[in-house]
């Protein structure tokens, strides 16, 4: 009976454990379709793999860089530019001989023939509907011709609003209308770490977009200080965003595709990117376009003073309390600062609570402003925390709205019209100033073999930058043994004409 009992337990056993595991195992089947299988394909272009599944991946918020390119990329230009030929000196033989006789050898090798000529790229960021782009001052620069590509291929000219070099920014206007355009963001509200795009045109490369992130702010590389004599404006936001030659101009927008800069320069051992970019922010480009559409000049406020950021050595020799700040190394006897009540040996804290520890920091606050505009400064003197509104200047040490400077008046002399030389001939031929001369014909000057419109650049040694030049510099040659007049034709053509000599 024991016997029966045990053979019933070890069948009731069997049965039990075998239907355990057909249930697991069809629990751990995949349904039918989803089973992963390894084929062999006959096209031998496609590889052993596994069946594969789509999968909507959802990027965190803020790290979907789609949509801002898609916004931004319609808005970013192709500027393209022409250059005409730079003069370059002849040997002594290929002057005119005639000339030698009469003027010596002081005017070997003055003669110049056109060489080269060329063309430039970069980009432009479109921030009016109705045609305003804003790009920097050094890609169109001199250009003879500048042409704008938009991303759908269109093509326009563009006419040249203004510049800036101080702050190497530009503002191009081309005639369209409802054009994509890029909205300002707020540069102030920025922060290290941030995502940003970088969009433009790299070795005439189309509509390209690249990602990094802000890696600092208020950030001085030493470029526009030299070349402006010390007024160059840097405050530049800085990216790890790929930006290569050909970005200059380009956008640098945040993730909502807002323009928080503009793309401007590198920092490179090799002429291309090799870590870090450098961009205009936002907050100093659209004061220095709205200062070029309102005044065609930008309004510069200064506020006189001549600093020096506080590092631990100046806190020792100075025995300042603090390492915060810029210290006043000196400032204009008539300047804002001196005005406002600043003395030397203050640091400046902030300008308008905005904390101010370097002289780029500094120098961007200020630079927001006009003159006549008033600005909260903060300093310590000595250990005592004080307060000022300081007023800001112009050059001139003046509240006054400086206008676009004038174009030098037309004169008449010795019976002929002389003009001054735009700008947009000046950079086709390649030269700075110049006189115009027209009305030959009837005037003293019809036996010397000139035309009308030529241009007048030198006299002597002496440049020609305005027609009261070429009337100054003829009647001092009229006590001497003559002049000899050099210039160019509208079309290029150089010529030189002897005056005075019988």
């Amino acid at each position: 009976m024991q016997a029966k009992q045990m053979m019933l337990g070890l069948l009731t056993s069997a049965v039990l454990g075998g239907g355990v595991a057909v249930g697991g195992y069809k629990l751990l089947e995949s349904e039918p379709g989803n089973v992963a299988q390894t084929t062999v394909a006959s096209d031998p272009q496609v590889r052993y793999t596994s069946a594969m599944r789509s999968s909507a991946y959802a990027a965190p918020e803020g790290l979907n860089f789609v949509a801002a390119a898609a916004a931004t990329t319609p808005a970013v230009v192709h500027v393209m530019t022409e250059y005409k030929a730079e003069p370059q000196q002849q040997s002594r033989m290929q002057m005119d001989p005639f000339l030698r006789q009469f003027f010596g050898d002081q005017f070997e090798g003055r003669q110049r023939e056109p060489q080269g000529g060329g063309e430039g790229s970069g980009s432009g960021v479109i921030i009016a509907a109705n045609g305003y782009i804003v790009t920097n001052n050094h890609v169109i620069d001199k250009a003879s011709k500048i042409t704008v590509v938009l991303d759908d291929k269109r093509k326009y000219d563009a006419e040249l609003v203004g510049a800036d070099p101080s702050t190497d920014l530009a503002v191009l206007k081309v005639k369209a209308d409802n054009l994509p355009f890029i909205k300002y963001g707020n540069s102030d509200d920025v922060k290290v770490g941030q995502w940003v795009l970088a969009v433009g045109n790299p070795f005439n490369l189309n509509s390209t977009v690249t990602a990094g992130i802000i890696s600092a702010k208020g950030r001085s590389i030493g470029i526009l200080a030299k070349e402006q004599n010390g007024m160059g404006v840097e405050s530049y936001i800085q990216t790890d965003a790929v930006v290569n030659p050909g970005n200059s101009g380009g956008a640098l927008v945040n993730t909502n595709g807002d323009l928080i800069g503009i793309n401007s320069a590198i920092s490179s051992h090799t002429g291309s990117f090799e870590g870090y970019a450098f961009a205009v922010p936002s907050s100093i480009v659209s004061k220095v376009v709205d200062d070029l559409l309102k005044y065609k000049v930008v309004q510069r406020a200064l506020l006189g003073v001549r600093i020096q950021e506080v590092d631990a050595r100046l806190a020792s020799e100075k025995k300042l309390n603090t390492l915060n700040g810029v210290y006043v190394q000196g400032l204009g006897e008539k300047s804002s600062a001196a005005a406002a009540g600043l003395k030397v040996g203050d640091i400046i804290t902030d300008i308008n609570g905005i904390p101010v520890n370097t002289a780029s920091q500094l120098q961007e606050q200020v630079s927001r402003f006009r003159p006549g505009d008033k600005i909260k400064v903060n300093y310590l003197r000595g250990a005592n925390k004080e307060a000022t509104t300081a007023t800001l200047y112009n050059a001139s040490n003046t509240t006054a709205v400086v206008k676009e400077l004038p174009a030098e008046a037309a004169i008449t002399y010795e019976g002929a019209k002389i003009t001054p030389v735009n700008a947009r001939l000046q950079n086709l031929l390649g030269i700075e100033g110049g006189a115009q001369i027209t009305g030959i014909k009837g005037s003293n000057f019809k036996e010397t073999g000139m035309a009308d419109g030529f241009i007048i650049t030198r006299i002597d040694k002496n440049a020609v930058r305005k027609p009261g030049d070429v009337q100054a510099f003829l009647d001092e040659a009229k006590d001497n043994s003559g002049a000899l007049v050099e210039g160019v034709y509208p079309d290029g053509r150089k010529a030189f004409y002897p005056i005075g000599r019988e």
